[in-house]
Order: C-alpha cells, then sequence, then structure tokens
C-alpha cells in the first residue's frame, strides 16, 4: 500500500465524458496528479485524471472514465505513487 496514494474525493456528477469530484482534504504534493491513471479498490486501472480546478484548499478533479466504466457515489480511488 507504501506505492499507493488515496485520493478523498466526494462524487458530484456526469459532464459528458467525465466525472467530476471535489477533493475533502487537499495535500500539495497532489498538484502533480494531473493526467495520471486513477485506480479503483482493486487496483485495477478506471481512468485518468484530466484536470484539476476551483479552490486550492478544496479543488474539483475531472476523471475521464475508461470505456465502459462508471463510477458511483461510494468509489475509493487510487493514484500510483511515483
Amino acid at each position: 500500500m507504501k506505492n499507493w496514494i488515496k485520493l478523498n474525493l466526494f462524487y458530484l456528477g456526469k459532464s459528458k465524458k467525465h466525472y467530476i469530484f471535489r477533493a475533502k482534504r487537499w495535500n500539495k504534493n497532489f498538484e502533480t496528479i494531473s493526467h495520471k491513471s486513477v485506480f479503483n479498490e482493486n487496483y485495477e486501472e478506471v481512468g485518468n485524471i484530466k484536470e484539476i480546478f476551483g479552490p486550492i484548499n478544496m479543488p474539483f478533479v475531472s476523471i475521464k472514465s475508461l470505456p465502459d466504466m462508471q463510477f458511483g457515489l461510494e468509489n475509493k480511488f487510487y493514484i500510483k505513487n511515483r
């Protein structure tokens, strides 16, 4: 689990092919996660972070899902820590 960073995100809704989330807590180290792959709690790739925007302390995160992937309110997301 050391190589994974959990993203603490709250699902807001879908916009075209992107899912929009709000960060519940934000760490400045996360600023480099844009365009990284996103994984579910089974560590399967589910999409990519396309954009981070809005207020610095609780930004919005846009994730483009892979084909045939759908997100819900209860998803837990991770990125690889490299």
